[in-house]
């Protein structure tokens, strides 16, 4: 760094007295700002008084550092943590902030070089100079990003825990669910859809993600163990397998705000009955209807169960392989070559176990409504194992 020289001193004192009257120039903060704008499209929705407030301040602060020879004061890193917040509440990404303050770094000391052979500032001077401005900038820098992800993240939870009282009433329905649905800017008096994944499936949760419009009002919120999404928009897509992987999400819609409640029950419903017939990706209630109407009547489970007890003990051991083989059987619409390649076994075997179901129970399922009894019974004697 500089000696103490009394030349060292005097063009030292060049360099600040440069960059002082860099700042005093009427050109080139505006010019600076402007590059920022042009440059980093984040910042172009901002006022220019407010990208140029923060630049001048932040290389004021800079210039005082220079001529002190030191680095950031806690006066100055508080400065620095406010624009960190300010931006952060302006959803405005730390990178974005980095870059629109390197943008205007680079105009200042840019025009700094040219200006210094005239001023009689020596390039090893100026050299230095730049060190000692990189050293503080990198506290800035430093204290810039630990106080932006600290709002952002505080930010976060307060809009999380808005979110999920917002879910929390409008699914509770009556007059609280319009007020509910109001302050989510979803329009109460329209036309909403509901999608419901399973809380905690990243694959559901990004599936969902890409089924909701973003020109569209939603509100997107743990409720229970589900997570829930109310949009005012019909889902964008609906891909049933590829990146969905083995991802459900249920949907139920269009319905009015009054009735949210009721269609998040059968949103949330059409999961299981979307995966109990091996379907995936974005599955509307009415699909599977049957299927949820089946399953949501675990009364009629159990005395269906019941009334075949005495065929599952005779099947003993099998009852097993003989579920597994009706169910894939009638899912395969009674292909047996398909419901066998499924299951890895010979199509003869599909046959015989299909038989054997039919003479112990007594159910026909070639009938249309015995083929729905047999599926029934299958599923309720495999979800017991």
């Amino acid at each position: 760094m500089l000696s103490g020289t009394s030349e060292t001193v005097r063009q030292w004192s060049a360099v600040v007295d440069l960059i002082e009257r860099l700042m005093a120039d009427e050109d080139l903060l505006p010019q600076a700002v402007s590059g920022v704008r042009s440059l980093i499209a984040e910042v172009s929705s901002l006022p220019v008084a407010d990208v140029a407030g923060h630049t001048r301040a932040l290389l004021t602060a800079a210039t005082r550092a220079l001529a002190a020879r030191r680095g950031p004061t806690e006066a100055e890193l508080a400065f620095v943590e406010e624009l960190a917040v300010t931006r952060a509440s302006q959803g405005i990404p730390i990178e974005v902030v980095l870059g629109a303050i390197h943008v205007a770094e680079r105009a200042i000391w840019t025009r700094a070089r040219e200006l210094a052979p005239a001023e009689d500032v020596g390039a090893s001077v100026l050299l230095d100079a730049r060190e000692l401005y990189d050293d503080w900038a990198e506290a800035v820098r430093s204290r810039l990003i630990r106080a932006h992800r600290e709002a952002r993240a505080e930010q976060a939870a307060v809009r999380r825990d808005r979110d999920v009282e917002l879910m929390r009433r409008m699914l509770e329905g009556g007059s609280a669910a319009s007020l509910a649905a109001a302050e989510a800017g979803l329009p109460y008096a329209g036309a909403l859809w509901v999608l419901v994944a399973r809380n905690g499936d990243r694959q559901a949760a990004e599936l969902m993600r890409r089924l909701r419009s973003d020109r569209a009002a939603s509100l997107t919120a743990p409720f229970a163990d589900t997570l829930v999404t109310v949009t005012a928009s019909g889902p964008t897509s609906r891909p049933r397998s590829g990146p969905a992987g083995d991802a459900v999400v249920g949907i139920a819609g269009p319905v009015g705000i009054e009735e949210i409640a009721t269609a998040h029950r059968l949103a949330a419903s059409a999961v299981p009955a979307a995966e109990s017939v091996g379907r995936t990706g974005a599955v509307h209630v009415g699909e599977v209807a049957s299927v949820v109407a089946v399953l949501n009547r675990t009364d009629l489970s159990a005395s269906l169960v019941a009334r075949h007890e005495d065929a599952r003990r005779e099947l003993g051991p099998s009852a097993v392989p003989v579920a597994q083989a009706v169910r894939a059987w009638l899912e395969a619409d009674r292909d047996t070559a398909t419901a066998a390649s499924t299951l890895f076994v010979h199509a003869n075997t599909v046959r015989n176990r299909v038989q054997r179901f039919t003479r112990t129970t007594g159910i026909d399922p070639l009938t249309t409504f015995g083929a729905l009894d047999a599926w029934w019974l299958c599923v309720c004697w495999l979800a017991e194992e």
